[in-house]
């Protein structure tokens, strides 16, 4: 429990008030950069190596030294400190870390695939999938990072991807699913104009104008254009529909399917609101999703986690790092009640 919350702090520690937001420091004042983990600039493997055996050898283990260390590094520096370390003591870390600290290691010491394509085997194993997983990894990963997932996901499972999805799921949900693992879609920033009215006109034939809804019109177009390219459709969409384009798939569609499609239609007006909302549904309610919370939080430290600190305090009007401290408060009130 307190590595975990002392994990969260080092992720969700909102620099937006150094004068060099937005900046990356290791690229240049010319390169926007909204993750909250950046570089060591006197970064050495072989330092860090020895300071966490050093750590995870002390009596009780040392904590705060093994956060200092993993937390304050990139993925990229985190597995040079976990090859050095394997090397100098011929000991996995995932293995002994994992021992202390459950799965939260495993976002830290995988490769951002590895860790996807766990993820993605979590969710599909056993009885019962946690299909807003599924949605989530592969309807906000690039293709380059679907297709690192695909390889990741086969070196360690000895199977494709898609055979456990296939397995797993079914119908119009399956066919979304395995669309976004082509890892095809558009990526283009240019847009078309004539296709999006063309798109728009479709969608709402497909659904709004006809009893019934022909879904295949929805899964082919929000599973193929670009980011850029459905903000355009939805726009024209508002030009001839009754309803925005966000609440005509929420009343044409159901169930995962709808989940599927939404999670493309959210991250293509505001990825970091998406995933802002990802964040606040794994705090609501009873108990705090720790799973969701660290894969969203470890995922995008690099990306654009300043934006989705920022889309949080706009959206639910209190801090990311507030929510989380009255989540995690809550969780420790709740285990001693129960012991």
């Amino acid at each position: 429990m307190a590595f975990f919350q002392k994990l969260i702090q080092k992720f969700t520690d909102d620099k937006s008030k150094d004068n060099d937001k937005g900046k990356d420091s290791s690229k240049g004042s010319a390169q926007p950069y909204y993750g909250t983990i950046k570089p060591d600039p006197n970064f050495n493997a072989n330092r860090d190596a020895a300071a966490l055996q050093k750590a995870i050898e002390t009596k009780g283990v040392d904590e705060t030294a093994i956060t200092d260390i993993l937390a304050s590094r990139t993925n990229a520096q985190r597995q040079e400190i976990k090859a050095a370390y394997e090397r100098d003591t011929g000991k996995e870390t995932l293995e002994i870390l994992r021992s202390h600290y459950e799965d939260v290691v495993l976002a830290l010491l995988m490769t951002p695939a590895q860790f996807d394509a766990h993820e993605l085997k979590q969710a599909m194993k056993g009885l019962g999938t946690k299909e807003k997983v599924l949605c989530e990894i592969l309807g906000t990963r690039s293709n380059q990072e679907i297709r690192l997932i695909k390889a990741a996901f086969k070196e360690a499972y000895g199977e494709e991807l898609e055979h456990d999805i296939k397995g797993d799921t079914s119908g119009c949900f399956q066919t979304a699913l395995l669309a976004l693992c082509k890892a095809t879609r558009s990526e283009d920033s240019n847009i078309d104009d004539g296709l999006a009215k063309s798109d728009a006109k479709a969608l709402f034939e497909a659904g709004e104008k006809r009893l019934g809804t022909v879904s295949s019109v929805f899964i082919d177009i929000l599973t193929s254009r670009s980011e850029a390219q459905l903000c355009k459709i939805f726009k024209q969409y508002e030009k001839i529909g009754t309803q925005g384009f966000n609440n005509a798939v929420e009343h044409e569609l159901s169930g995962d399917l709808e989940d599927c499609l939404m999670t493309l239609v959210k991250a293509a007006w505001n990825k970091p609101a998406y995933f802002a909302e990802r964040l606040h549904l794994a705090m609501k309610g009873a108990g705090t999703n720790c799973s969701t919370l660290t894969r969203v939080l470890v995922s995008r430290s690099e990306k654009d986690l300043l934006k989705i600190i920022q889309e949080y305090k706009r959206i639910y009007g209190k801090t990311l790092q507030e929510a989380i401290l009255v989540s995690q408060t809550l969780r420790k009130q709740k285990l001693f009640h129960w012991r």
